[in-house]
């Protein structure tokens, strides 16, 4: 424990951000860093705790207490290996993470939590400055092979282990470059595509080879791979978003959020894309779903200057704070105003879309809502809903953006012709903890097989299965075990 006081003398403090008025001008990145002073205070209010719930609070299993003192302590290079034991890459996690771990932090019961993930930011940005982030290819090679589909944090996760593990890597990507999700979801404001590029320099360096614009099934067939390779890991992601099937959605004017994420973002790395130029500017733009891809349209709608912005949702309005629903240290699904809503937007909670309205021309130009009242269970917890009577309107709009999640993995191409069992919600079906389809030697990972989930539990799972194809090639593993690291950190 760094400061036994410290959480009683110092209070959470978040580093500075640009003005939303500025940071709209353009994609970098806005939030400021600690100055030593601040930073120090911060990691002094870790209690320690006997039971750190915010071990089994963060999907990882990150070590938080003991890389917390390393850092009150300033011993650098210890918290960076602390750190990086469990999380392959805390540069995306310290970014854009919601940060469950936080939620599960003793500290936060009654007061507030410790700020893990800015300390998580920190470490890893001055294990960079100082030099601690460096290759480290085995110097024993398996003569084992592994194909990786997909080159998201689950993907990146998995073949980075299986190349510590001393196996020959190859990760397949359709698109142009590695990343997936990080790289074409998520904008540049909240992680800049040079964060990407410089951890893939240091995997490239380790003997990891991508093969970008390849999509397996397509460009490769899934034979081929089977015949190629040891063992093949399917880490593709969630794809395929949830849809609104209502009058007037063939409208011009109505897109995917990742249409329009995705497009932006290439705008910013100066890549070329095809197809339909979206943009919001000069428009009322209406972003229909409240998760974070809706705040991210919203974002980016801003840097973009939309006319007007409204985001809505169909449930009701969050509680401010915990509810009997939502004890602690459980994640709490509370009221979350993110740094997109500050730049600007107005935000709709009990609102559900009827119909989409066009112009002569076949272009949106509004939308019919009503409002909605939820029935709740005991909890407080949402059953069904039903339209309030009187309340239809319409709504004028040019642009609306669908954020409403995704529905399963793409199953034309690879997964038919591999002929991989799905499970009810249609993903790739694996028992948790094993990852292994019905189909020998291949494997699968992250969202394709959890479902739409945050970018640390792709990297959890990427972790996890990598260890399960180690023991499939060599017929034991070596590499860190989730469960065995909580279990030395109890023993501790």
């Amino acid at each position: 424990m760094g400061k036994d006081t410290g959480f009683k003398e110092f209070g959470r403090e978040l580093p500075p951000k640009i003005a939303p008025q500025e940071r709209v001008k353009n994609y970098h990145e806005f939030v400021g860093t600690y100055s030593d002073e601040k930073l120090n205070q911060q990691s002094a209010r870790c209690m320690n705790c006997g039971i750190p719930f915010c071990h089994s609070g963060c999907p990882l299993g990150n070590i938080i207490p003991e890389f917390n003192d390393a850092v009150y302590k300033k011993k650098w290079e210890e918290a960076y290996q602390i750190l990086s034991s469990t999380n392959n890459f805390p540069e995306f996690t310290g970014r854009i993470c919601p940060a469950p771990c936080e939620s599960a932090c003793v500290l936060g019961i009654n007061k507030p939590a410790v700020v893990i993930e800015e300390i998580e930011k920190h470490i890893i940005e001055i294990a960079y400055a100082k030099g601690y982030v460096k290759p480290t290819a085995p110097l024993i090679r398996s003569g084992k092979t592994v194909a990786v589909v997909g080159s998201g944090p689950a993907g990146l996760a998995t073949a980075a282990q299986l190349n510590k593990a001393g196996h020959l890597v190859t990760v397949f990507e359709r698109d142009d470059q590695p990343g997936g999700l990080l790289r074409y979801g998520i904008p540049d404001f909240k992680l800049e595509k040079t964060i990407i590029d410089r951890r893939l320099e240091v995997m490239k360096d380790d003997g990891i080879t991508f093969k970008c614009n390849t999509e397996v099934g397509k460009d490769i067939q899934a034979d081929e791979l089977l015949r190629n390779f040891d063992a093949v890991v399917l880490s593709g992601g969630s794809t395929i978003p949830r849809d609104l099937p209502i009058p007037g959605r063939e409208l011009k004017g109505i897109y995917f959020a990742m249409q329009f994420l995705k497009q932006q973002n290439k705008r910013v790395s100066n890549a070329s894309f095809t197809g339909e130029n979206i943009t919001a500017t000069g428009q009322d733009v209406i972003v229909i779903g409240g998760g974070d891809t809706g705040s991210d349209c919203v974002g980016t709608s801003n840097r973009q200057s939309a006319r007007s912005i409204k985001q809505f949702e169909v449930m009701f309005q969050p509680a401010k704070e915990r509810t009997l629903a939502m004890p602690w240290p459980s994640f709490p699904m509370v009221l979350k105003t993110t740094s997109s809503h500050e730049e600007g937007c107005e935000r709709f909670w009990g609102i559900n879309t009827k119909r989409f309205i066009g112009d002569e021309n076949g272009n949106l130009k509004g939308l019919v809502v009503t409002d909605v009242e939820w029935e709740k269970d005991f909890l407080g917890r949402p059953v069904k809903f039903k339209e309030i009577e009187g309340s239809e309107r319409e709504i004028l709009c040019q642009r609306v953006f669908l954020a409403m999640g995704f529905v399963h993995p793409q199953h034309s191409g690879l997964l038919e012709q591999l002929g991989v069992e799905l499970d009810e919600r249609k993903n790739v079906k694996a028992k948790e903890g094993v990852f292994r389809t019905n189909v020998n030697k291949v494997f699968t990972a992250g969202d394709m097989r959890r479902g739409q989930s945050l970018v640390v539990w792709a990297i959890s799972e990427g972790r996890e299965a990598a260890r399960k194809v180690d023991e499939f090639l060599m017929g034991y593993s070596e590499l860190e075990s989730k469960d065995a690291i909580n279990e030395y950190q109890m023993d501790l």
